[in-house]
Parts: C-alpha cells; sequence; structure tokens
C-alpha cells in the first residue's frame, strides 16, 4: 500500500473518533487543550490497536480464502464506506447535549465503539499483505489529531461538521476498496 493510501486510510478511519469528539467537545464545559490530547490520545492509542487485532485474525484465515482476498478486501471496504455514507445522510435527531464525563472509562467505550471499523480494515489488510504496524500508526496518529482537534473543535461547530466527516470517510473507504480491486486487475491482465 503506498504513502498515500495509507494516509488517506489513516484518516478515514479517524472519521468517527472524529465526529465523537465534536459532540464530546460540544457537551464539555469549556474543554481545556490538555483535555482534548488526553482524550485524544485515548481515541488514538484504542484506534491503533484494533486495527492490529484484526489483522491478526485476518492472517488466520489468510491462508484458506488467498483466492478470494482482493474480492473480500473490496467488500468488506465498500460495505464499511457505504454504511459510513448512509448514516452521514441518516435523518435522526442528534441527542440533546448531556452533561459530558470526562471518566476514562465513558471515554474508552466510546473509543472502542468508533474503532470496530478500523479492526473490519485491519482483517482486509491481512488479506493484502500489508505491513500493519505502519498503518497502525498512522491510523492512531491520525485518529489522535482528529480527536484532540474535534474536541477543541466541538462546542462552537457542534453536529453539522461530524455527518459531513463521516461522508467524506465513507467515499474514502470506497474509494481504497475500488483502487484495491483495480490493482488486483490490472496484475491480472
Amino acid at each position: 500500500m503506498t504513502f498515500a493510501a495509507t494516509m488517506l486510510l489513516a484518516f478515514a478511519m479517524s472519521t468517527d473518533a472524529f465526529a465523537a469528539s465534536i459532540g464530546k467537545g460540544a457537551t464539555l464545559h469549556k474543554p481545556r487543550f490538555a483535555d482534548a490530547i488526553r482524550i485524544g490520545a485515548l481515541f488514538g492509542i484504542i484506534e491503533a490497536t484494533t486495527p492490529v487485532i484484526g489483522w491478526m485474525l485476518g492472517m488466520l484465515a489468510a491462508s484458506y480464502i488467498s483466492a478470494w482476498d482482493h474480492w473480500i478486501a473490496f467488500a468488506m471496504l465498500s460495505c464499511l464506506g457505504a454504511a459510513m455514507i448512509w448514516r452521514s445522510f441518516s435523518q435522526e435527531e442528534p441527542e440533546p447535549p448531556r452533561p459530558a464525563s470526562k471518566s476514562v472509562r465513558t471515554l474508552a467505550l466510546t473509543a472502542v465503539a468508533t474503532s470496530i471499523d478500523a479492526m473490519a480494515v485491519g482483517i482486509s489488510l491481512a488479506f493484502l499483505d500489508v505491513s500493519i504496524i505502519p498503518t497502525a500508526l498512522a491510523i492512531g496518529a491520525a485518529t489522535m489529531l482528529m480527536t484532540t482537534i474535534g474536541v477543541m473543535l466541538g462546542r462552537a461547530l457542534g453536529a453539522l461538521v461530524g455527518r459531513r466527516a463521516e461522508l467524506l470517510g465513507g467515499l474514502i473507504l470506497v474509494g481504497i476498496g475500488i483502487g484495491i480491486l483495480y490493482s488486483h486487475m490490472q496484475s491480472v491482465a
């Protein structure tokens, strides 16, 4: 996977956390930069860990499905991207803001919930023989950066940017899936 594709993937994976952090920032009372950094670090560590777990699971299954790996990666990334795009257009009314909790447990649960898609991407990456450590570190760093920014911007921007960020992330994932399939088709032809 190229550097550009890795960076696009990293920022696509951070969009859920970015959207959640905007919500968190909107509910915190005047979040300080130190709070945003701590929240960003927690989200980044969890988001960097889940693709590694997914990659390990994918490596266990890779030998059994190597003839179909590019189709599986394409399908998984496209489905994840399509789900993100769909959610970005949902008509659900956001919940009214509640007093925010800065508890590590609550933040960790939110981080895990926003990183499940990164685990699925990790499974896909195992089929592509991608070096997972640099990719996971890029995902974690992008998530930390985007979450920190999201918390600080949350009070000013609210839910407006969150849906657009998820739409962009979904489009990027679908694009990467198409790129994987296209690259495989070109190597076969």
